[in-house]
């Protein structure tokens, strides 16, 4: 096994806590998970609704990703964690779904939680693997 890579990508949302963007290990990558931050001012206020924070989060996802050389096709598996599961779930979906072709979607667990960092309705983080 190779020793382990820790990223920080440059462009992507400022990190709320200590930790790297990513992870990596024999071409498996592991990415942080993101919040519904904006990458060039993170003390903007978070975009309103759980669509919106859905697609910044993934937006997010995919600067990392690219920062690495990779994109969102390389995904294998994703976690999601949602602070008003009953209610976002749908709407969530809807946001997610629209970022991977219909054939190839990521194994997946979307998960309720009572509360997330900077408030965020909405947090994803994913493991990708390279070619």
């Amino acid at each position: 096994m190779s020793a382990a890579l820790f990223h920080m990508i440059a462009g992507a949302p400022t990190p709320v806590a200590p930790f790297s963007h990513a992870t990596e290990a024999d071409g498996w990558v592991f990415l942080t998970g993101q919040m519904p931050t904006d990458p060039a001012d993170d003390s903007a206020p978070l975009p309103d609704g759980i669509e919106a924070q859905t697609r910044r989060v993934m937006d997010n996802l995919v600067l990392v990703l690219q920062g690495l050389g990779l994109d969102l096709e390389h995904a294998v598996s994703v976690r999601i964690y949602l602070i008003h599961f009953q209610r976002d779930f749908a709407a969530m979906n809807a946001a997610y779904k629209s970022y991977f072709p219909a054939d190839r979607l990521p194994a997946r667990t979307c998960i309720g939680v009572t509360a997330l960092a900077r408030d965020a309705l909405v947090e994803i983080d994913l493991v990708a693997r390279r070619p």
